[in-house]
């Protein structure tokens, strides 16, 4: 009678485990949730059993209470190393190395082999690393808050509302289009807090709240870069910081004729004071051409995409060590031979001249505001309703729908 009693309180309490384990809504004082009445109906029950069928029970009790649940990443191996680890074209120190996997970045794991060797695949790159340098299972899912990056994709709605709050009464600070992603910094169970930028007064990144059911999820690693491309990327580094040197000696070239045209254009003037002859040559140059304004426009454009991929810095001015917002902005134009302001709320007042939506062309200045309506961000029209702009500190420089946030203004700078 003991051994019953004993049994039945196992049953009794792997199957209330169980029902626990299944979400319910908010029970409240007055009245007794579903997960309370499977409790009561088991009790109830067990009044009734055979010692046979608790028996049997039991056993499956202690079955299920002993299977561990497989981890998500139970096939996937995250980098532990302290930089990197070369990946082999073979299970073999001595064999060709055909790529590196960089620490935090994943892989999955298609084979292991004898003597601490995994055959993984990671991006484009397919080889073998000694597994003593991945994390896997619940080591590799405790990673995933520091290496692995969560967006947030805009769904189910043209325009969705970023609150200031977890709630739909709370004030909203812009809206978002659809099919934009953005870096998701916190998720909870009904809202997701999103990054809108990076505030250019402070350095500090800014954020809000969107309802889950307007967003999908999607977790992302960082993968293994081949040898061919990293030396890919090397080369594309290489040719911005030519491209950005070649700019620049084009401008003092451009400069230097200016100058050089001018001294002629006062010496002219001064000789034609000096002679009898009364009259002068007018040339005249039309900067209004909308056909060399257009090839300037893409050009200005053409240049700036060089340097997607590099990274934010607050403060910075470099195209290619790093610029915020109006940094990169205003190094783009100055390269070019154009003098706008520093900050964008600056460049939003005084650059160029104020343009409708409606004239949007590329190389324009599109210019962002927080809830207050202080400027704090500006991007660079490149056409076809995209921008290319410092974003923040965790993207750096980017492509992103116009739109991305509410439009403060519009400002053109060639023109």
């Amino acid at each position: 009678m003991r051994g019953k009693k004993a049994i039945k309180a196992v049953v009794y309490i792997t199957s209330a485990a169980l029902l626990l384990m299944v979400p319910v809504t908010v029970a409240h004082a007055e009245k007794s949730g579903s997960a309370e009445q499977g409790v009561a109906g088991i009790a109830a029950i067990l009044e009734y059993t055979t010692a046979e069928q608790l028996e049997d029970a039991y056993r499956a009790s202690i079955e299920i209470l002993s299977t561990k649940t497989e981890s998500p990443y139970a096939n996937l191996g995250v980098s532990k190393a302290d930089n990197y680890v070369n990946i082999r074209k073979e299970a073999s120190t001595e064999s060709e190395v055909v790529g590196k996997l960089y620490r935090g970045c994943a892989a999955d794991i298609l084979e292991s082999l004898d003597g601490g060797w995994v055959k993984i695949k990671s991006g484009d790159v397919e080889g073998y690393i000694a597994m003593d340098f991945l994390a896997i299972g619940d080591n590799a899912e405790a990673m995933v808050d520091e290496y692995a990056t969560k967006y947030a994709t805009v769904v189910n709605t043209q325009t969705l509302r970023v609150r200031k709050e977890q709630s739909t009464d709370s004030e909203t600070l812009t809206l978002i289009p659809k099919g934009e992603t953005y870096v998701v910094i916190n998720e909870y169970d009904e809202w997701v807090e999103v990054l809108l930028g990076t505030d250019e007064d402070t350095g500090a990144d800014f954020t809000g709240f969107v309802n889950k059911e307007y967003v999908n999820i999607k977790v992302e690693f960082k993968y293994a870069i081949s040898v061919e491309e990293e030396n890919r990327i090397i080369a594309e580094q290489e040719e911005a910081e030519r491209a950005e040197a070649d700019r620049k000696r084009k401008l003092a070239e451009e400069e230097a004729e200016r100058k050089e045209a001018e001294r002629r254009a006062e010496e002219a003037a001064n000789d034609a004071e000096e002679s009898d002859e009364g009259t002068t040559d007018d040339v005249s140059y039309d900067n209004n051409d909308s056909s060399s304004l257009g090839e300037l426009r893409n050009e200005i454009i053409s240049y700036a995409l060089k340097f997607v991929g590099n990274p934010y810095v607050w403060g910075g001015e470099s195209l290619t060590r790093g610029a915020d917002c109006s940094g990169f902005t205003q190094s783009i134009y100055a390269d070019f031979g154009y003098r706008i302001p520093r900050v964008s709320r600056d460049q939003a007042a005084s650059a160029g001249k104020k343009v409708s939506e409606g004239d949007l062309k590329p190389g324009d200045l599109i210019f962002y505001a927080n809830s207050s309506g202080r400027v704090n961000h500006v991007a660079m029209y490149i056409g076809n309703g995209m921008i290319v702009h410092a974003a923040n500190s965790r993207q750096g420089i980017i492509k992103s729908q116009y739109k991305y946030r509410d439009i403060y203004c519009i400002r053109r700078i060639v023109y």
